[in-house]
């Protein structure tokens, strides 16, 4: 596709912001819009084939600023259980994303691979290296029962390499930055979150003890990947499965999370909502109560952020796992006020750009009547 000139002006006027280029060290975006990671498990044995080059050079071509890719697995035999998630490590699968790079690139698109560890997510009846045995900070599952083992020091030395390792792969690959998935009860978030993380060594305990293992993540990879290299780090209160869960329970809790992984090296944080508009605390009354989690990640650290969830449409993300999903597309009004209050920097696009690749371009010339509305149909191909 060939853009026409930027000068034309998305319908709702206030978001006309987003269309500027952003800046953060090796991230120089033509817009604030990112496609927001997404499992799609259409890459056979860990690879991205021709298939998910196109998918992203689509979404591209149509004006996406920024590409975050689906999870990729890092080099740990119990990253994850699935054998058609891609992955950031052998030469076939490294081979795969230097062609989604460019795919991207060659659209004047800039894109970035999301590094994933499952923990213990990844359950009991792993596809991938099943012989191998799940771990976690503490060898529990979400909901607190036992599931696999827990984590020795000895072993997060090697874990910790393994991130590394993963991190210089996409600097290699031609990414343009790299993204955390700190988020949704995965390992990194298993650490920070006090249902999962019941260690009585020095990674267990207090939230700055909850903290550490991530912050040694970060500090490890920026001094792999030198200063310039941009570093992304998503995370998020809510778990699979928990959706009233927290790391934080204050703003002041927050700030003692976020703080350690900003000084290890962080320069974008990604915080996942279900809704872009909740409030993040609610409860404390007063103007900042009206505060997302984007807006307070911002105000507690002063470093950019992506805010994410529900955009476009009129339901949450778990709705689209039903047979009968479907999910209407609805007004920008609520994304408006809150980039107008400078609650955030960037926004990720989720379903609405799996149901349609053209939904930035769309915005930007005033054509939102044409957004499409996602059903379940969008999960079953690379559309």
């Amino acid at each position: 596709m060939t853009l026409s000139p930027t000068s034309t002006a998305p319908e709702a006027s206030a978001l006309r912001g987003l269309f500027q280029p952003f800046e953060v060290k090796s991230l120089a975006l033509r817009n604030r819009f990112a496609m927001a990671p997404m499992t799609r498990a259409f890459s056979p044995d860990g690879v991205p084939g021709a298939d998910v080059a196109e998918y992203y050079r689509r979404r591209a071509a149509a004006g996406v600023g920024l590409i975050i890719t689906e999870g990729t697995y890092i080099p740990d035999p119990a990253a994850g259980p699935q054998t058609r998630v891609p992955r950031i490590y052998g030469d076939s699968s490294l081979d795969g994303w230097r062609s989604v790079v460019d795919a991207v690139h060659a659209e004047g698109g800039s894109i970035i691979p999301q590094l994933w560890h499952l923990g213990v997510e990844r359950g009991e009846n792993s596809r991938l290296n099943p012989e191998v045995e799940t771990v976690s900070p503490s060898g529990l599952a979400l909901d607190g029962t036992r599931l696999g083992r827990e984590f020795t020091t000895s072993d997060l030395e090697t874990l910790k390499q393994s991130w590394v390792d993963a991190a210089l792969n996409a600097k290699n690959t031609g990414f343009d930055g790299l993204e955390l998935h700190g988020a949704h009860g995965y390992l990194l978030d298993e650490f920070l979150w006090a249902g999962t993380n019941v260690r009585t060594d020095t990674y267990g305990g207090s939230l700055e003890a909850r903290t550490r293992f991530p912050a040694e993540v970060v500090a490890a990879i920026r001094e792999a990947v030198g200063n310039e290299f941009a570093i992304v780090y998503r995370f998020s209160q809510w778990k699979s499965g928990q959706y009233d869960a927290r790391i934080a329970q204050s703003p002041a809790e927050l700030e003692r999370i976020l703080a350690p992984l900003v000084d290890a090296g962080v320069d974008v944080l990604h915080p996942s909502t279900r809704r872009h508009w909740e409030p993040a605390f609610a409860e404390l009354g007063g103007d900042d109560s009206k505060l997302g989690l984007a807006g307070w990640t911002k105000k507690l650290t002063g470093l950019p952020t992506i805010t994410v969830g529900s955009i476009g449409l009129d339901s949450v993300f778990t709705t689209a796992f039903t047979a009968d999903a479907e999910s209407a597309v609805t007004g920008l009004e609520r994304l408006e006020a809150q980039y107008e209050d400078g609650e955030f920097d960037m926004v990720a696009i989720g379903r609405a750009l799996l149901a349609d690749p053209e939904w930035v371009e769309k915005l930007r010339t005033g054509r939102t009547g044409e957004h499409i509305a996602f059903t379940a149909e969008h999960r079953t191909h690379l559309n």
